[in-house]
């Protein structure tokens, strides 16, 4: 099988990575892809939101399965015209991939189908804005309605905060605060079957103790030890199957990946958010993990084949990442400083880097070039080893004003 998967940042790195270890992928293509996955697979200047462009190349190069990886090619109707072509794409169409490109929608979708969430307001004005938080008080939740790149969320206790970021979104959701920790549970999808991938956790806030501002993701971890027993059942059989459901019910045929964000509330699991394609930086730790290979899954989800797989295979053991992210992140992140270390942190027993914002400083050194620089990760009998071996590749990376958190997955490697 050749292969083509959009996108440059660290989750389609652990893509590329993944198909790279399936015997039965014979060749990678990546747009535009970054310095690290150009060690893996041939990389090609792209615009990935062009539907015409991304056909053309994935025709030229004979691609066999186009994975997108990231959200705004899906809701820009990229999937649309691969399939228009005949060529197998992972990932949802335009109207489909409404559920993350609108969280208004999703609420939508979720309340015909009566699956547990948060209760939830649409706001344009401010009057609206005002009347739902007063409606829910604090811990306030207000929500950019379209895509924001994963901080277009703000949680405060703060009145003037949470008004401010109305103001800067226009068109808003506000929903009561869902108490409990956050688990993330990907699911493949052809639109009849379903299937799920190992939960993982992931860690928001910029700085440690869950500080900070929201981000992309700082890091993450699976699999979960602590997660409840029948966790991934129970949210398959009142969340994805209803959601997946009401989807077809509207001719809107899901395919591809179902990210559901979920709250494990003193009520049960509540879904927070619903995204359609792969999270980063919760695909790093998850598909080292998954021993299954991935080629032939993915294409599944496209050509209706998904329910003859049967269930996934996973690795013994556990899996930690840690995002090494640049100096002002996730504000106006610095770019251009030069990373060193990369070799060695490479070099490390149980662990290896991807590559998410960087790019070619010269013919031969890597630079900075994003908010959310490099993802360790570290891999292990347990967590703890897991988190060690990454934390240990870490220090040995250079990267001028470059931050960590240094809590990633400690609470549940402490339990063990």
């Amino acid at each position: 099988m050749k292969a083509l998967v959009l996108g440059g940042g660290g989750r389609e790195h652990a893509l590329v990575r993944a198909l790279s270890l399936d015997p039965g992928v014979t060749d990678i293509h990546c747009a535009p892809g970054n310095p690290g996955i150009s060690e893996i697979a041939e990389n090609h200047v792209l615009n990935v939101t062009d539907g015409l462009a991304v056909t053309e190349l994935a025709a030229r190069i004979r691609a066999e399965l186009v994975v997108i990886g990231p959200e705004a090619p899906l809701v820009a109707g990229v999937a649309d015209a691969l399939r228009d072509r005949g060529i197998p794409v992972f990932g949802p169409d335009r109207e489909a991939a409404r559920l993350e490109g609108s969280k208004a929608f999703a609420k939508e979708i979720m309340e015909a189908a009566g699956v547990p969430t948060a209760k939830a307001r649409v706001c344009r004005t401010p009057g609206q804005v005002s009347d739902a938080l007063n409606e829910f008080g604090a811990p306030y939740v207000v929500k950019d309605d379209g895509l924001a790149a994963g901080k277009g969320v703000v949680v405060t206790e703060d009145r003037a905060a949470a008004e401010r970021h109305a103001r800067e979104c226009g068109r808003v959701v506000i929903e009561e605060y869902l108490d409990g920790p956050e688990v993330s549970l990907f699911v493949l999808t052809d639109g009849a079957h379903a299937l799920p991938l190992l939960p993982a956790q992931d860690f928001k806030r910029a700085y440690d103790g869950d500080q900070g501002p929201n981000t992309g993701g700082m890091g993450a971890y699976a699999p979960l030890p602590w997660a409840p027993p029948g966790l991934v059942d129970e949210v398959m059989e009142t969340v994805v199957r209803p959601t997946v459901s009401e989807m077809n019910r509207r001719g809107l045929r899901y395919q591809g990946l179902l990210y559901v964000g979920l709250a494990l509330t003193s009520q049960g699991p509540r879904v927070v958010e619903f995204n359609a394609r792969f999270g980063d930086p919760e695909t790093q730790v998850v598909l080292d993990r998954l021993a299954t290979p991935i080629g032939a899954v993915l294409q599944a989800t496209d050509t209706g084949g998904l329910g003859a797989i049967g269930s996934l295979q996973w690795k013994k053991g556990a899996a930690v990442t840690v995002v090494v992210a640049a100096e002002n992140y996730p504000g106006d992140p610095t770019k251009g400083d030069l990373i060193g270390g990369l070799d060695a942190a490479g070099a490390m027993e149980g662990a290896y880097v991807l590559h998410a914002g960087t790019a070619w400083d010269g013919a031969r050194e890597v630079k900075s070039n994003g908010g959310r620089v490099l993802s360790v990760v570290g891999t292990g009998a347990d967590l703890r080893q897991a988190r060690e071996r990454a934390y240990e590749a870490v220090g040995k990376l250079d990267l001028r004003g470059s931050f960590h958190r240094t809590d990633i997955a400690e609470r549940a490697a402490a339990e063990l």
